[in-house]
């Protein structure tokens, strides 16, 4: 299953780590059980206990990322935690954790909503479930707590109105206009391997039926309407892009930045209404982390309603239910656009899929471009 492929992808990636020097490669990976249960603990000692540890060390979680710098900055003054962060792919994350082993250096990890699983059988995690367990969905946690989604992203369509004059609600409505979309890289990005699987139940297909989607992008192709050319903030502020497939907390970031850039921008976004996709990232706690009560307490405060908000001022979509300020929620795509035409993905399934769309697209869709 992809839990191997994923496995070996990250033998070599700890290798390619090793060589770069990012941690201290000894053989040793022993594993001990924490002797402290930080489930059972009252708040009030977990704070406690955070506090005597005094500091926090992450991984991929840099300031400029779904506004974490908040969150940093909160821990800092409520509770006098120093933080440093270093930011990592989710598979140098995974692989860090594993090689320090007991000598860990770093104590929670963002890894996208596929490598919670992955880091879970690698045994690098420790369980915390926080006080919010109950409110977090089934799709969006693992049973005992090794990884827990905090915000996720669904596929979402960005448009320049200045070069187009009616934005595109939906991918049927792409396929009629005469404007170039673009996608991105999809032998390399995630995100654009994601836009082909929403445009798969968009068109009436689904993860075992990827054909509906390989049509729609034949026929852009086909009509010099692709544009498989990088999906940036530059590229979108000066006019290079038309339509553009996005998560949305990217087309959101994308447009205020372009707007605070060029008032006299205008960008209209959307969740695609005949279908898209969801996908989340999950904070995992470093089974051999140096401040375990600081991490768990970390993760308490990010799936807090203070946490939440603040991943919601970075264009996320929080995990839990929350009351946003309505300043906040103006910012956002309108809630009613996400609905049960959004799919959540089977991450089971997700790497032989993105394998099936990497061959397709290098196999068919560049050469129909070209």
């Amino acid at each position: 299953m992809s839990l191997k492929k994923t496995k070996r992808y990250i033998a070599l990636v700890l290798a390619g780590v090793c060589a770069l020097g990012l941690v201290g490669c000894s053989s040793s990976n022993e594993e001990e059980t924490p002797a402290v249960d930080y489930n059972s603990m009252s708040l009030e000692e977990l704070i406690s206990a955070a506090q005597g540890e005094g500091k926090v060390h992450s991984v991929g979680m840099p300031d400029t990322w779904a506004n974490w710098v908040e969150t940093w900055t909160e821990l800092t003054d409520l509770y006098g935690l120093e933080h440093t962060d270093l930011d990592m792919s989710s598979s140098e994350e995974i692989a860090m954790f594993k090689e320090e082993g007991k000598d860990g250096t770093k104590d929670i990890g963002d890894v996208g909503q596929q490598w919670g699983p992955v880091a879970e059988e690698e045994g690098v995690t420790l369980k915390y479930k926080t006080s919010y367990w109950d409110e977090i969905p089934d799709w969006a946690k693992d049973d005992d707590g090794d990884w827990i989604v905090g915000y996720y992203g669904t596929i979402a369509i960005i448009t320049n109105n200045d070069l187009v004059a009616d934005a595109p609600e939906s991918f049927a409505d792409m396929l009629e206009g005469d404007y170039k979309v673009t996608i991105g890289d999809v032998s390399s990005a995630a995100q654009a391997q994601h836009a082909i699987l929403a445009t798969a139940y968009a068109m009436g297909g689904d993860m075992d039926n990827l054909q509906p989607a390989y049509d729609f992008w034949n026929t852009l192709a086909e009509q010099g309407r692709l544009d498989v050319g990088e999906t940036s903030v530059a590229r979108i502020e000066n006019g290079e892009i038309e339509v553009c497939l996005l998560w949305d907390y990217n087309a959101l970031g994308y447009r205020d930045n372009a707007v605070a850039n060029n008032p006299n921008a205008s960008f209209t976004v959307c969740i695609p209404s005949d279908g898209s996709v969801q996908s989340g990232y999950c904070t995992i706690i470093n089974k051999n982390a140096p401040n375990p009560a600081a991490a768990c307490l970390a993760r308490e405060y990010i799936l807090s309603d203070e946490g939440q908000i603040n991943l919601a001022k970075g264009y996320a979509t929080p995990i839990r239910d929350v009351e946003l300020p309505a300043e906040v929620e103006e910012k956002l795509i309108d809630r009613s656009q996400y609905g049960d035409n959004v799919k959540s993905i089977d991450y089971d399934k997700w790497t032989d899929v993105c394998q099936e769309i990497i061959s397709y697209w290098q196999e068919n869709i560049i050469p129909a471009i070209q």
